[in-house]
């Protein structure tokens, strides 16, 4: 399935009010970033877990549904995270398919700071949701 950041902000406009970037949309591997703001900063300058989170969240919902079957729509089912250290300055996170089915995905996504550093390691699981008017 063929997916553009545009698609992406029009389904769902938080990606955009966020701050989500797109890199590189590969169904094997797709990389997205996030940059830094005083808005989604906490305590002691690092990007709040919040925000890393949403760029897991963003990150997994556009990685599963380009892999998932035709007609079919990402909602978020199950997320853990693992905030390993802080992270300061702009973000970069991998999204990488582990298991595809009809109904769901499971997704594994790195975020690095700068200088490459991991900050946070999500694996999310994305219900494939086929819509009633399909």
């Amino acid at each position: 399935m063929t997916i553009t950041p545009e698609d992406v902000y029009a389904l769902a406009p938080y990606a955009r009010a966020l701050g989500v970037t797109f890199e590189d949309m590969d169904a094997a591997e797709l990389r997205t970033r996030l940059a830094f703001t005083d808005a989604l900063s906490t305590t002691g300058g690092s990007l709040h877990g919040g925000a890393l989170l949403g760029l897991a969240d963003v990150s997994a919902a556009v990685c599963a549904a380009l892999n998932a079957p035709p007609g079919t729509r990402p909602a978020t089912a199950d997320s853990t995270a693992r905030f390993l250290r802080p992270a300061h300055g702009d973000v970069s996170a991998v999204s990488r398919p582990v298991q595809v089915t009809r109904s769901r995905a499971i997704v594994e996504i790195e975020i690095t700071d700068a200088t490459g550093d991991l900050c946070a390691k999500v694996t999310q699981s994305v219900s494939l949701i086929t819509p009633r008017d399909a």
